[in-house]
């Protein structure tokens, strides 16, 4: 991995969304130290971690410290290091349960627009391109372990691009994968968020509507201000300093867009940019109202708009003046997403929209061998690209801390990826990055299954054939 740090990734955990204290024996010097003592423990598992080839060995090694270890301050820090991991993995439901960031009703927050006769609910595919059309910058934040809050910037580059958008910068993109234009798509070391299948394929995507694609990380060590300020020269230099005229989106963790307000004792990312440029962007916020794991995280607001409207696609509020509404000051637009449903072990978002369809695959290929990753690459891409998806078959849990391993007379387990129609190179490894099973297989619109319509899992066949449309 290229000169990253884990903290500096960690960057906002500290001030934005850690509990109170947890209990009255600590005062809150002890509570920010044992913060710190953690922050460094889980630095160094991450470490250890990284010398694994495999993610999914990467993975076993970050699981286990996290099970057993009880200090509340490891499990709140850890937590966000393990389910940045899970997330690799395809793991998306214990990602979100590893850390989940609460959201309750601040005293600056706008009132709900749901009652408001000025306010209508519009899609949000529809209403952002609209409001973009004036803008020289559109700036989307994410909650970097909870990809939903990918979903719709992806869906979205597409209609950006239209409208004349040319330049596209993600936080974390590492600037050392100088190849990453020219090849069209993300390998491992392209960056550190961009490990995750829906991360990479907003990268992706950009690159195939003909986006510049821009690294715009601090390289530097700094933290906080510092660090802000050094993105948005990073930004600055590589986008607006040659080119005045280019018009930018930018795909951003948390506050890092945040136009005004308290920022850790500085200025943002977004604000930094502003001083430098005078450009004002557009500012989407997408990681406060979105489903939780417990409906007790969600903001208030959250459970009266999805039980009047009952959306099924990401929602804005715009009024009759076409200004768009939002829950707290900084940002100029909030994104409500709708309400999680699993399928088949997995969320079903992964369809980006209806854009991928679901395709079975069986732990009958992992030859008994557990955990087994599965992944789905384009055909047209190297055997190091980040797959179009990935997840992990094992009939024991994967938030499970026991090494014992199921007898060969239980049930194989089964699951869904997600892609779009084309062919793909499909592989099924172990731990240790050692092929299990490899196949080539083919989507098509018109006859994939969706979960719903998926029955029991199939039973083993011959590895004969060389292409397929249904699952393993």
């Amino acid at each position: 991995m290229p000169n990253r740090t884990p903290f500096r990734v960690f960057g906002l955990a500290l001030g934005l969304c850690l509990p109170g204290l947890p209990g009255h024996a600590q005062s809150a010097s002890q509570w920010q130290a044992a913060q710190l003592a953690a922050s460094q423990k889980s630095e160094q598992i991450m470490h250890e971690a990284n010398k694994h080839k495999s993610l999914l060995a990467q993975y076993q090694v970050m699981r286990y410290p996290y099970a057993t270890n009880p200090d509340p301050a490891f499990h709140i820090i850890f937590g966000q290091y393990l389910s940045w991991y899970q997330t690799f993995i395809g793991d998306y439901p214990d990602a979100a349960t590893s850390f989940s960031i609460k959201q309750p009703a601040l005293p600056d927050d706008q009132a709900s627009p749901l009652d408001n006769p000025d306010y209508r609910a519009r899609p949000a595919l529809e209403a952002i391109p609209e409001l973009a059309r004036n803008y020289r910058a559109v700036f989307f934040n994410e909650a970097h372990n909870i990809p939903l809050t990918r979903t719709l910037t992806v869906q979205l580059l597409g209609k950006l691009r239209a409208e004349g958008f040319d330049y596209f910068a993600a936080e974390t993109l590492y600037q050392t994968d100088t190849g990453l234009q020219a090849r069209g798509y993300p390998i491992a070391d392209s960056g550190f968020y961009t490990q995750e299948p829906i991360c990479a394929e907003m990268v992706r995507t950009a690159l195939k509507l003909g986006f510049k694609v821009v690294a715009y990380e601090a390289l530097s060590d700094a933290s906080g201000d510092a660090r802000e300020a050094e993105q948005a020269r990073n930004l600055y230099d590589q986008v607006f300093k040659n080119n005045p005229k280019a018009r930018l989106v930018v795909n951003a963790g948390y506050a890092h867009i945040q136009e005004s307000g308290v920022y850790l004792g500085g200025s943002t990312m977004a604000e930094h940019l502003h001083k430098l440029t005078g450009i004002d962007p557009l500012t989407v916020e997408q990681t406060m109202l979105y489903p939780h794991p417990s409906a007790s995280d969600d903001h208030p607001d959250y459970a009266s708009v999805m039980g009047k409207l009952q959306p099924k696609a990401p929602l804005v509020f715009v009024n009759k003046k076409g200004r768009p509404w939002s829950l707290r000051p900084g940002y100029d637009v909030s994104v409500f997403f709708p309400p999680r449903e699993i399928k088949h072990g997995r969320p079903t978002w992964l369809d980006l929209g209806g854009s991928r369809k679901p395709y079975l695959v069986g732990g009958e290929r992992c030859n008994h061998t557990y955990p087994c990753m599965v992944e789905a690459r384009y055909a047209d891409e190297s055997s190091d690209a980040v797959p179009a998806d990935r997840l992990v078959l094992d009939p024991i849990p994967l938030n499970a801390v026991t090494s014992d391993r199921i007898s060969n007379g239980l049930v194989e387990p089964h699951s869904v990826l997600y892609l779009r129609p084309g062919k793909y190179k499909l592989t099924y490894t172990d731990a240790d990055a050692r092929r299990l099973f490899a196949r080539d297989v083919t989507i098509r619109d018109s006859d994939a299954a969706r979960p719903s319509d998926l029955g029991d899992p199939p039973q083993p066949v011959q590895p004969a054939e060389s292409t397929t449309t249904q699952g393993e």
